[in-house]
């Protein structure tokens, strides 16, 4: 996600300062080519983030399959909101219809083969060793993180649209066993389905056991609007933007991945490189069940209630 601003201004399309600043997105519609087995939740972190940008949309294309995969599990969640009362009824149940009838005869639209571009910025994922960071306090300041490695941090923020279930789980096996962690850590899972797998899990309890303030779920501190962190602090965080202000009065935020972010937690900066690498093995090793999405239609007590709902 980071690696878009960064490898912007590293095309001379996108500046920092904001005198005579250079923009190549604003206003325009970002297309996001070359990803096409993101799952779906994937997907939306990268269109998320393209509000940062200051563009007008942003499409990711995907192949048919992860969008599918998307969709039959949120078929059983909106006929699980229907059997718990969710209004209006009648709009779920059409939204279901159109569901199924894509699903029945799934059509994609794809940008044209002779189209024209303001610009095509290409990133080499291969060429990314290790995580980048937006920098205090503009969404646009991407940098590597060895450019700020070393940088005290006294809060972090695991939380808002840009994380999902796998981003706890992950931030929950770093941390494991942990205790009297050296900075304030807020988490607020995106929504009170994540809150309740992750509980489930065990995930909230190591993270509570590690010190964490466990939020709400929902937007928490990224709403810049409800709680914020101590005046006159750094954060690390995973939200989309770290305007100034916005999380606490004249506080210095990174945003940065939940994995990183629960790294800082730990350490109380900014790791090195090989500090980074050491720390994220135990989660490269249990990827696959860490990543694991929550596809209702595959969860015993969403599948069974959704049995139960005709439409």
């Amino acid at each position: 996600m980071h690696a878009i601003p960064l490898y912007a201004i590293k095309a001379g399309l996108l500046t920092v300062e904001k005198k005579g600043k250079k923009n190549v997105f604003s206003g325009r519609v970002l297309e996001i080519e070359g990803l096409p087995d993101l799952k779906v939740e994937q997907a939306f972190e990268l269109s998320d983030a393209a509000a940062e940008r200051s563009a007008a949309a942003c499409t990711v294309q995907l192949n048919p399959e992860p969008i599918a995969e998307y969709l039959r599990s949120n078929i059983v969640l909106m006929k699980n909101m229907i059997a718990n009362g969710y209004q209006d009824k009648r709009t779920l149940e059409r939204r279901i219809k159109s569901v199924e009838a894509w699903l029945a005869k799934p059509e994609l639209l794809k940008a044209d083969a002779d189209a024209e571009y303001a610009a095509v910025i290409e990133i080499d994922l291969a060429e990314i060793k290790e995580p980048i960071v937006c920098c205090p306090n503009d969404p646009d300041d991407a940098k590597f993180m060895s450019e700020v490695a070393g940088t005290k941090i006294d809060e972090v923020f695991i939380g808002s649209c840009m994380t999902n279930i796998g981003h706890f789980r992950a931030a929950g096996k770093l941390l494991e066993g942990k205790k009297d962690i050296p900075v304030r850590l807020w988490v607020a899972p995106p929504t009170k389905m994540d809150a309740a797998e992750l509980t489930k899990e065990g995930y909230y309890a190591t993270l509570g056991g590690a010190g964490a303030r466990m939020e709400m779920p929902g937007c928490s501190l990224c709403m810049g609007n409800q709680a914020q962190i101590k005046e006159g602090s750094t954060c690390m965080s995973t939200s989309t933007r770290n305007f100034p202000n916005r999380l606490g009065k004249n506080t210095n935020v990174f945003l940065g991945s939940a994995e990183l972010a629960a790294v800082c937690s730990k350490l109380g900066r900014i790791p090195s490189v090989e500090e980074y690498l050491a720390e994220i093995g135990v989660v490269t090793k249990n990827a696959d069940q860490i990543y694991k999405y929550m596809n209702f239609d595959q969860i015993e007590e969403y599948a069974e209630v959704a049995k139960e709902v005709a439409v």
